[in-house]
């Protein structure tokens, strides 16, 4: 398994963590850090040196220029324990600047102090007989033990807090609620495009296999007039004939199931009553006139209802089923019944999940209550905005 951030490294057992680059980019990770903060306080302490007021003013301006260099510099060697790349938000300019000031006032010495208890602490310790020969003999291997079993905690203690830096300095640079956003909008942008292709199909279908079908169909049903129906030949004119039309109704249902063109044509309401009149199972339509609403909105209600009524007639063992659907406070309310044995459960891939996801684009929401021995009722809620 690859893990693709520090922290999800800890997460694996310990031989292969322990093995792992990981502790190692940590320590190179938190190293770095440390060079641009020696590097402007010595800059700032110089400058101060030279006199006041002039060496002060002359120590802030440098702060001031070196924050954009160390704002670029974070960004890069945040690779080293967090390679997904950070998405552009709008302030970057202004968080970057965040964590570069962080990172020279405070941050620097904590790596530092981090990476001398955790790289120079064990070793330190199992040389402690070397390095100080007078102790007690006791002492230095009691000492030299202890080292070597902080070995390993050592390398788990760096790389948590590298890290926690590294997700401490994304949540600052890239906020979670942009990266969702963008998410969603990206998501938007599939099921856009999966819906304008599905259109294509649709148009092609209608325009060309369907056309065909019917160009068939009449060429054999004129065949059909013109040779005796007892004859060999007639039969199996006869029964192309029946062939090409049931063909024909079949591609005209899969039509109706790529894209719905009464949906586009007159609306969710018309298409909800035509949906519920081709189910095997008897439905009832109560559908307040609602008038035309956005796109996203109808299309995501049509295929939900449609979604709920091929569920109906497949696995509910229902006798009869009921749409209804209004418009409260700028919210379409769509609810499907059914009297039905019930008990359905969203993760026995009965389409519901996809459905929650789709209705997501859209800032939806799907309620499901289905106890066993019925009924059913799947209650959707999409905004008009």
């Amino acid at each position: 398994m690859l893990y693709r951030t520090a922290l999800e490294a800890i997460t694996q057992r310990p031989v292969p963590f322990l093995r792992s680059v990981w502790p190692w980019r940590c320590v190179a990770y938190l190293l770095a850090g440390a060079v641009p903060g020696v590097a402007v306080v010595l800059t700032v302490v110089l400058a101060t040196l030279i006199g006041l007021p002039m060496g002060v003013v002359a120590g802030l301006l440098v702060l001031v220029v070196s924050i954009p260099p160390i704002a670029w510099f974070e960004r890069r060697r945040l690779r080293l324990v967090d390679p997904v790349d950070l998405p552009d938000v709008p302030d970057r300019r202004r968080r970057e600047a965040a964590v570069a000031i962080m990172t020279v006032f405070a941050l620097w010495w904590i790596d530092l102090v981090m990476v001398l208890l955790t790289v120079v602490g064990p070793p330190m310790l199992i040389l402690t007989p070397v390095l100080q020969p007078e102790v007690l003999p006791g002492i230095g291997v009691l000492a030299a033990v202890m080292g070597v079993l902080l070995l390993p905690v050592a390398a788990y203690t760096v790389t948590a807090w590298g890290g926690a830096r590294g997700a401490m300095v994304r949540a600052l640079l890239a906020p979670q609620s942009s990266e969702l956003s963008e998410v969603l909008r990206s998501r938007a942008r599939l099921v856009d495009a999966f819906e304008m292709e599905r259109r294509r199909i649709e148009r092609d279908l209608h325009d060309g296999a369907q056309q065909r079908l019917v160009s068939l169909s009449m060429t054999l049903g004129m065949a059909r007039l013109d040779l005796p129906g007892d004859s060999d030949t007639g039969r199996l004119i006869g029964l192309a004939h029946d062939e090409a039309k049931q063909a024909l109704g079949e591609l005209r249902e899969l039509i109706r199931g790529v894209h719905s063109q009464v949906l586009t044509d007159r609306g969710l309401e018309a298409a909800v009553h035509d949906v519920a009149g081709r189910s095997p199972v008897p439905v009832d339509v109560d559908f307040e006139p609602v008038g035309r609403l956005p796109a996203p909105v109808e299309v995501t209600a049509y295929y939900v209802v449609s979604e709920a009524l091929t569920n109906l007639a497949k696995h509910s063992q229902a006798t009869r089923g009921s749409v209804t659907g209004r418009v409260e406070r700028g919210t379409l309310v769509v609810e499907v019944r059914d009297d039905g044995k019930g008990g359905a459960d969203p993760a026995e891939g009965t389409g519901l999940t996809g459905l929650a996801d789709r209705l997501a684009v859209v800032d939806g929401r799907l309620s499901l209550s289905s106890p066993a021995g019925g009924p059913t009722l799947v209650r959707v809620e999409v905004p008009c905005g």
